[in-house]
């Protein structure tokens, strides 16, 4: 097993890989939290930081993958997650539907034996991975962002037990992570989960030659496409259009049967919608795995 302890702060096919992995091998990747570790009680300010898309959500990585090559796709197998014994909440100037009525705000949260507590009210975690992907073949993303190599997705079922599959658009893919969340509601609706160092164990894995345009996660029960975009509606609609392909590719179905399932059987949900960039919709589109046939990939 591999430790990777070294952080970048963009995706991107020049970064320098911190090692190397064969497949089926495993990997520890250990984490800052998104605001670098640097909010250590409720007196630091997010203001404080000089804070910027630039320098958040620092990942982990990269690990190049031996034998990766374009057009192939990279699994990764979630196998556990295990959090630091604190971490924070705080607001962000500008970021959130209610943002125009709030303070800038830090709270520090304390983990105990798998219970958070916040303001005397005490709940499980449950932990997730933030930022995770490959580097894309084109511009530099910086780790804040989303796109259709991964990044900065926050689906809060990239957690332990997930499997997430990403298009190898380099060689070597150059696999990074970060931005764990001891827990996070759906859209992310202040800015920040509970932000929280972690120690992320992975094992990656290769499929050669299959055409994959967007993230998938799969679990025990459902495949999921993470997709974004401007709007919700162009969201939707680059999750659907690689469910409705991927599906299509398994059943022999033709476009509208395989548009009809996915109206009765295929939910939507929003993994975040509380940043003014200029990618404001991230979300995820699944449906119940289909055991009549071959997986949706692989």
């Amino acid at each position: 097993m591999k430790t990777i302890d070294k952080s970048v702060y963009n995706f991107s096919k020049n970064n320098e890989p911190f090692t190397d992995a064969d497949p089926g091998e495993l990997l520890l990747f250990k984490t800052m939290d998104c605001f670098s570790n640097r909010l250590k009680t409720e007196e630091d300010l997010i203001t404080d930081l000089a804070y910027s898309y630039d320098v958040a959500n620092p990942a982990a990585g990269p690990v190049y993958i031996n034998g990766a090559e374009p057009g192939d796709v990279l699994a990764v197998d979630i196998l556990d997650i295990q959090v630091a014994d604190q971490g924070v909440i705080s607001t962000c100037e500008g970021c959130g539907p209610l943002c125009d009525d709030m303070d800038i705000r830090t709270r520090v949260v304390k983990i105990k034996d798998g219970i958070a507590e916040f303001n005397g009210v005490k709940f499980p975690i449950d932990p997730m991975i933030g930022v995770i992907g490959t580097a894309p073949d084109g511009d530099d993303v910086i780790d804040g962002y989303p796109g259709n190599h991964g990044g900065n997705m926050d689906s809060k079922i990239i957690k332990k037990g997930a499997r997430v599959y990403f298009p190898v658009r380099v060689k070597g893919a150059l696999l990074q992570l970060g931005d764990v969340h001891a827990t996070m509601g759906d859209a992310e609706l202040c800015g920040t989960g509970i932000e929280i160092a972690a120690e992320v164990l992975v094992k990656v894995s290769l499929i050669k030659d299959f055409e994959l345009n967007w993230p998938v996660t799969e679990t025990a029960t459902h495949w999921y496409v993470n997709a974004c975009a401007h709007d919700f509606g162009e969201a939707l609609r680059n999750a659907s259009r690689e469910l409705q392909r991927l599906l299509m590719n398994v059943t022999g179905w033709d476009k509208t049967d395989t548009y009809m399932y996915m109206s009765v059987q295929s939910d939507v949900a929003i993994n975040q919608a509380c940043v003014p960039c200029e990618v404001a919709m991230i979300l995820r589109f699944g449906t119940p795995k289909l055991p009549q046939f071959k997986p949706l990939i692989g």
